[in-house]
Formats: structure tokens, sequence, C-alpha cells
């Protein structure tokens, strides 16, 4: 066994020691992978939390070998399960349990049953009557001192940052918890949940690349859906007052701390409702889940208190981007003279990008990172707004909002455009963006506007993106660190 407390390497030195010891296990007919089960009483959480009531009881848990130390005739051997860790005692008056330290590696899976005890110093025990190995580990872990500190290698080996830092575990329970904590709000307001097409012959509902895909049995292109938005309307057409979706959507765009090509989506939609009505919806959903997951609706997130009370300021777009840029986005008629703006503020754009591109960009880069507490961007151009009604007050702009928090975009919302003759004049402005070399603009989709042409009532329509959601509860500065396995370039 290792002496002492020895830290190992993930590496390969060790591998052939270990795989020699499952060799001669499997020769004695003793091979750890044939067990399929070890039936247990406890977990290691369990069992602590049991103490003092449970002393002298006979329990059965099982878990990985994090450390292991030796003196004379009794070792101490800590296990971890899911829940926490145990230290287990074995002495040599149990010959059969104690004969199993030979074989045991830092990584090991066993299964122990004894007595609940405690040591001289008050550490609660298993003392071990039996010990059995139940999975050999032929690579040892993490360092337990130093952890696991390359990042890179975190995220391609999520299983070995799981194991060497607890804290991450926690991140992705709470995680589970905020998928919860939504869908239970949902129900709660009387929302249907639903599931729609992954696969479609048109990506469609959001300005964005798609993967391309091939059936072969029906000689089709496919597309990754990039958003659930024009199948949800389409339910709404038929009848369903209030839908939710919460699942993948894929993006073939870059890679940074805020996108991942492959990320969680939340996309809500209430007929006979519009954006102030899903602006209320949203107050009321965020104070449930912030106080579910954090116990208070106020969470403190890169050194700032962010209060998640309702009501939320509500912003006019084109007022906060005349105040923070002094630039007029109805004024600003050309790419060029939008290019112009860019650079006197000191922005790169790529010189090639449209005009609307390049405005986007400054709001960006003057609006957003100054809204901290939750907010509303609310009353964009329509040129940004592809499916949002038109403003009564002002056609230019539209019923749309943006919520924000600590800089972050977290929820896109608006009164859904139901006029099929406007919506149809809007997917030729696309299609014509889209013809000057613009592939984020989505195709044409006429089964859409034949969807509308029977009916959408009023409708309000919500995304959310979960991922960041979590990284403000969870309060870390990356999307990777919110999804377990992130898309990684290969090695090699």
């Amino acid at each position: 066994m290792p002496e002492g407390n020895r830290p190992e390497s993930p590496g390969d030195e060790l591998r052939a020691v270990r795989v020699a010891k499952w060799e001669a296990l499997r020769a004695q007919g003793r091979d750890p992978f044939r067990l399929t089960r070890y039936p247990r009483t406890h977990t290691a959480a369990a069992v602590r939390q049991g103490w003092p009531g449970n002393a002298g009881e006979s329990v059965r848990v099982a878990g990985r070998v994090t450390a292991m130390r030796l003196h004379g005739k009794i070792a101490f051997v800590d296990v971890r399960d899911e829940s926490d860790r145990i230290q287990v005692v074995v002495r040599d008056v149990h010959p059969e349990a104690y004969a199993t330290l030979e074989w045991l590696d830092l990584g090991d899976h066993v299964g122990v049953e004894g007595l609940v005890t405690a040591t001289r110093r008050g550490e609660i025990s298993v003392d071990a009557a039996a010990m059995e190995l139940l999975t050999k580990s032929f690579r040892g872990l993490p360092d337990k001192w130093a952890g696991l500190k390359d990042i890179d290698l975190r995220y391609r080996q999520r299983y070995l940052d799981l194991i060497a830092h607890p804290a991450v575990r926690d991140v992705f329970r709470l995680r589970s918890d905020t998928v919860r904590a939504l869908r239970d709000f949902l129900h709660g307001e009387g929302f249907m949940e639903v599931e729609t097409p992954v696969l479609w012959p048109v990506a469609g509902g959001a300005e964005a690349r798609p993967f391309v895909t091939h059936h072969n049995a029906l000689d089709l292109t496919l597309y990754l859906r990039i958003a659930m938005e024009l199948h949800l309307k389409r339910l709404v057409v038929g009848g369903f007052e209030r839908v939710f979706e919460i699942g993948r959507v894929f993006r073939n765009e870059g890679i940074s701390t805020r996108h991942n090509p492959e990320f969680t989506l939340l996309e809500l939609y209430w007929a006979y409702v519009g954006y102030e009505e899903i602006m209320d919806l949203v107050e009321r959903m965020l104070f449930h889940v912030v106080t579910r997951i954090a116990g208070r609706p106020v969470l403190e997130v890169g050194g700032r208190t962010l209060d998640f009370t309702p009501p939320y300021a509500r912003v006019d777009f084109v007022e906060r981007l005349q105040a923070a840029a002094g630039v007029d986005w109805f004024a600003v008629t050309t790419q060029a003279e939008a290019l112009q703006a860019a650079r006197r503020l000191g922005i790169r754009v790529d010189p090639q990008a449209s005009r609307v591109q390049i405005l986007d960009k400054i709001v960006a880069e003057t609006v957003e990172p100054d809204l901290v507490q939750p907010t509303f961007l609310v009353h964009h151009p329509v040129e940004v707004s592809p499916l949002a009604k038109r403003r009564a007050a002002d056609p230019r702009t539209t019923e749309r909002f943006e919520l924000f928090c600590a800089g972050r975009e977290l929820a896109n919302a608006f009164s859904e455009l139901n006029d099929p003759v406007d919506q149809r004049r809007r997917f030729e402005a696309q299609q014509a963006e889209r013809a000057r070399g613009n592939l984020d603009m989505p195709e044409w989709d006429e089964d859409f506007l034949l969807a509308l042409e029977h009916g959408l009532p009023p409708t309000g329509g919500l995304g959310v993106g979960v991922d960041r959601l979590v990284m403000l509860l969870a309060d870390v500065p990356s999307i990777r660190d919110v999804i377990l396995f992130p898309t990684m370039r290969p090695l090699g």
C-alpha cells in the first residue's frame, strides 16, 4: 500500500503496478470488476449525522479510497462517497479485512462493513469487520495538496475535476436545483412543459449560424436547432396558451467565457399577454429562483451585491445608447457612419460588418456593462428584433426587452409579432442580408408563415440563458464552469 499520505499523480507511472495487482487478484478468482453490486445501509453523511446515537451500530458503507495511513497493526482509510468522507479503521484482529490493504491504492472503490465508533481524537469512523475491493483504479488520483490546477485538463477530464474539487460538485448540484426551481415555478404558473425537434430542415428563431447534418434515409439536409421559438409559437397557434421548454440549442459560433456552441435555453410563450406581463413574470420567477437557491433574494457576484427583489429598473434602449455613447441609432443611416461612430468611441469592429451589427456592438461595449442591478433594457429597434411586435408609440421600435444583471444578458423577450404580412417583409429583409454574406441570418421558413396565417393570438415570449443564470447563482466567471462537458478543441 502507499506509504503514509503520499500523493499520487494521475499519469501513467503507477499504472503497471496497479494492473499487476488486478491481474494477481484475477488469478485468485477475485476479480473486482466481476462484482455487480454492494448493498449499502448508510452513506458517509448518514453515519456522521447519526452520531452519537448510532455508536456501536453495524453499517455498510462504500466509496472511493482517498487516503491511507498505516500505523503498525492498524490502518486508517478515508472513504468518500457522493455525500461526504468517512474514516474506516482496519485492524489486524480482522485478518481478512486487514489483508485487503495489500491490494488497495488511492482511487479504488471499497465496501466496508463494521461498527460505528470514534477514535480517541473524536473522529467518527467505521471499525471494519469486513472490507471488499469493489473496483480497481488503474490510475491515481490528482495530487491531494496541489489539486488539479491545469484548467484545460479540468474541463477535458471533468471526472478528475469532480474528484479533486468538491466545490465543483456543489456548482453542478446548484445547477440541478436551479433547473428544478425554474420548472416548479412555471408549473405553478400554469405552464405546460413540451419538447420540440432538435433536428429541422430550417434553422430559425434567432440570428446564429447553425450546425449542419444529413439524414441518410431521407437524403435530407438538417440543422441542429438554434432556438425553440418557431416551434413553440406553432403550439400556441394550435391552442396551447402557456408552454415552455428547457433544452439544448446549438450555435456554430465562437467560444468565450459567456459562449459555448451547445448551451441550455429556457423558452416560454404565453397567449393573450404582452412584453410587460412577461417582465412581471420574469421578476417573480427570478425572485423565486434566487430565494430558493441562495436563501434570500440577494446574490454576491464578483464582489457586487445584486438584489432580485422586484421591481427592476426599466431603461430605454435608444435613449440609453444616446446617453452612454452619444450615438442616435436612427440618425446613423449608413454603414460608413456606423464605422465612424465606432472609431470615435475606440471600439474595434469588423470593417465588413453591417450598419446594424456595428451599432449593436457599440451597445454591447457602452451600454450593457453598466447594467449591474437586474435591469430591463426595453424598446429595441425593429432592425434587431425581427420577431417582435412594433410599438404603437414609435413603430421604429419594438415591444421587446433584454434583462441584464452584472453587465451580462440573462433573458430576451418580446410581444410576439403575429402579423403574417409584416413577418413576411421582415423575413425578406433577412434574406437580403443573407444574400450579402451574413450567414447568421436564418433561412426562409414558409411553414412558419403558414402557421401565422392560421392565427397566432397576441402572445408574449421569453428566452432565458440557463447557463448564465447558474453562473450568477454560483458566482463563477466562465460558462465552462457550469457546463459539465464544455466544447473543447481536440488534443493532438
